[in-house]
């Protein structure tokens, strides 16, 4: 059977890469680690890497994004889930979301009861999560 090793990077579309690159920069401690001019009328990306974790998450503004919100009701990602360490982690990101005016849920038990899950939202409305197993 052919296998992976994990995940390379997530790609997000957004409507306005300025201010996504500076939301997710300042909010989620990410990094910007290159950019990749428009290619053939598809819109232009930047690339930002979590520096303690490694993970790379690209933002790309595509020419033809019709500028509707994000809607996790459609075909495409429902969301995106970080894992935190323990509880007082969580409530730390709580904390920071209300502080910078991020629009965020409770603090509360997944529905498959394996842990608790703090749900917040980026510009565009995509719908991100701080996780803690349980």
């Amino acid at each position: 059977m052919s296998d992976f090793r994990g995940v390379n990077h997530i790609a997000l579309t957004v409507r306005d890469l300025p201010r996504s690159v500076a939301w997710y920069s300042d909010l989620l401690g990410l990094q910007k680690i290159g950019e990749l001019p428009d290619e053939a009328g598809r819109g232009a990306k930047v690339l930002l890497r979590h520096p303690a974790s490694g993970l790379i998450i690209v933002l790309c503004a595509h020419k033809a994004n019709p500028g509707e919100p994000f809607s996790e009701f459609r075909t495409g990602l429902d969301h995106l889930s970080f894992t935190v360490r323990d509880r007082a982690e969580l409530e730390a990101w709580q904390a920071r979301f209300a502080a910078r005016g991020v629009t965020y849920s409770p603090i509360y038990e997944s529905p498959s009861g394996r842990g608790l899950v703090l749900v917040f939202r980026d510009p565009d409305n995509i719908q991100l999560e701080m996780y803690l197993p349980t």
